[in-house]
Order: structure tokens, then C-alpha cells, then sequence
């Protein structure tokens, strides 16, 4: 039965990738890349000459249906993101949603995701966690952040370089100063760094150090 596959990319090291994703990419009929000159990369690098079209966050909408056809029609497809697990803060979702409800099988590989090494080796509790990725930019951003002051697990957030400091003004504001955190970024890449403190103390860092790179940030519950 042909299958809808789910398959993790590197987030940074290109050695990060499995055996096991590399065999489901040079066998399926089709890629579904977010961009395709970025996962042009990666497949030159593996030597998978699999053929690859675009599916990113302004096309998925339109393009769902057809690959659910083409799956039914009998070919087998593959979804990656340019980095990590497809559908954490990337495309995937529409398209799992739209394979189960039409019983198309799904097989997710295990794989690179970013928020696992970050939350792994922030050195706060991970018993229990709370994945939030990216805050909400203007509309509902105060009330997530008013509910999440009250949050008693372990928080973990993604951001940008350039919207690094007003979302650590926002923690200090709504969650305290003196909360601690860790901010991790680069992960996996050759200039990977992980800065731990209270929030006061990593928004200093990043006043002086202008930030660069992608961010995971790790913020501990309320007491």
C-alpha cells in the first residue's frame, strides 16, 4: 500500500540524518520539500536524485488534495521541512490530518528535532514540558503570555535573531525577572552555543552580543 512518509532533515550537522531516512528518500516516487533549493542540498549531498516539489506554509492549502490523489493513485511520498521534523512549527499538519481522514497509511521516521537537545541540555526539569514554539507576533500574544505566567512546566519557545530581545523583555515582564532560562542557539552547527541564567542576566548577554542564529529558548515553570 503506498504511504505518506514523514521524514526528520538535519537541523545543522548533516550527519544528524539517519540510515534509515536516507533509504525512504531514494525510494519513494516523489519529495515534498518546504524549499526545494535548500533540501537541494541535502539530497546532492546523500546522491537522492528522488524528483522534489515545493510544499511550504503559502501552498499547502491548495496542494493537499492533489497528493492525497496521487498517494490513493498508488505513489509513495515523502515530506521534509529544511530542518528538524515536519509539522513541529513547520508545514506537515494539513497534510497528515488530510491522509488520516482519507485512511491513507502514515509512517513518521524518528529523527532531528530542535527543541529536544535544547530542553535536554538546559538543565531544567524535564519530567514535564510545554512545547509553545513560536508566540503568536501581535494578536494574541499578551493573553499566551498572561496564561503562561501561571505555567508550572518547563516552557520551551523557538525565535528569531531579530525578535530575540523583545520576547525575553516580554518573559522579564510577564513571568519575572529572576526566572531562569536557557537560550540555545546554532544547534548542532559549528558555532552552537547555550547561555543559562535568569532572564535579567541573558537579556544583558544579548544587549552586549547582538544575536545571530536560530534560538530555542527554555524557560522553567512557575514555582
Amino acid at each position: 500500500m503506498s504511504k505518506l512518509y514523514l521524514v526528520p532533515t538535519p537541523i545543522g550537522n548533516l550527519e544528524d540524518i539517519t540510515l534509515r531516512a536516507i533509504k525512504v528518500l531514494k525510494e519513494v516516487d516523489l519529495i515534498l520539500a518546504e524549499d526545494t533549493r535548500t533540501s537541494g542540498k541535502l539530497l546532492k549531498h546523500f546522491e537522492i536524485s528522488t524528483h522534489m516539489h515545493s510544499h511550504h506554509m503559502h501552498n499547502e492549502h491548495k496542494t493537499v488534495h492533489n497528493i492525497v490523489q496521487r498517494i490513493k493513485n498508488g505513489e509513495n511520498i515523502a515530506l521534509i521541512s529544511d530542518a528538524g521534523t515536519p509539522a513541529i512549527s513547520d508545514p506537515g499538519f494539513l497534510l497528515t490530518r488530510a491522509c488520516i481522514e482519507n485512511d491513507i497509511e502514515i509512517e513518521c521516521l524518528p529523527g532531528a528535532t530542535a527543541f529536544v537537545p535544547a530542553l535536554v541540555n538546559s538543565g531544567l526539569p524535564n519530567d514535564k514540558f510545554v512545547f509553545e514554539g513560536f508566540l503568536p507576533v501581535k494578536k494574541g500574544r499578551q493573553t499566551r503570555l498572561i496564561l503562561l505566567a501561571e505555567e508550572s512546566r518547563t516552557m520551551i519557545f523557538y525565535e528569531s535573531p531579530h525578535k530575540l530581545l523583545k520576547t525575553l523583555t516580554h518573559f522579564a515582564e510577564y513571568f519575572g525577572s529572576e526566572r531562569p532560562i536557557s537560550v540555545s542557539r546554532e544547534l548542532t552547527k559549528l558555532y552552537e552555543e547555550t547561555l543559562r541564567g535568569t532572564i535579567v542576566e541573558v537579556i544583558e548577554h544579548f544587549t552586549q552580543k547582538a544575536p545571530k542564529g536560530e534560538f530555542v529558548i527554555v524557560v522553567g515553570g512557575k514555582k
